[in-house]
């Protein structure tokens, strides 16, 4: 994984304002929908944590005890961490084809772990919403039709 200016003062939390001038304005409309979204779909309420000093800030989203995501945010852009075990790379396997050919390269690419894969997929360099949002359903039903 490449390294991104990220927001690394684990004495200061950032505000939400700081959030977005780091994101850029360009990339806030993404952001916004993509928590709108987990907020909608999961009900999981984020934790803001500080990751460490290689990854920086992150909005964690679990529930209990099981990770669905983490948004990190960095110079005009952010990225986001989903962990895909096997059996959900298999239920992956047939939207492949509906995400973006960079995200579908960047899956296939990534190193089979023992506990799966770790996607990190920025915005808007690698993926968009979109296919966030199509890898998350594999990984958790949302409560959304």
């Amino acid at each position: 994984m490449e390294q991104f200016e990220r927001l690394l003062d684990e004495d200061t939390a950032p505000s939400v304002g700081a959030v977005k001038k780091a994101i850029g304005q360009k990339n806030v409309p993404a952001w916004n929908d993509l928590r709108e979204y987990l907020n909608r779909a999961y009900d999981i309420e984020p934790e803001l944590l500080f990751y460490g000093k290689k990854y920086g800030w992150t909005y964690r989203y679990r529930k209990s005890g099981k990770s669905l995501c983490s948004l990190f945010p960095e110079k005009d852009a952010f990225t986001v961490l989903i962990t895909l075990g096997k059996k959900e790379l298999e239920k992956l396997d047939p939207d492949l084809p509906r995400l973006s050919k960079k995200v579908q390269g960047l899956i296939r690419g990534t190193e089979l772990l023992h506990d799966g894969k770790w996607l990190w997929i920025r915005l808007p360099d690698v993926g968009n919403v979109e296919d966030i949002k199509t890898i998350l359903k594999v990984k958790r039903r949302p409560k959304l039709k």
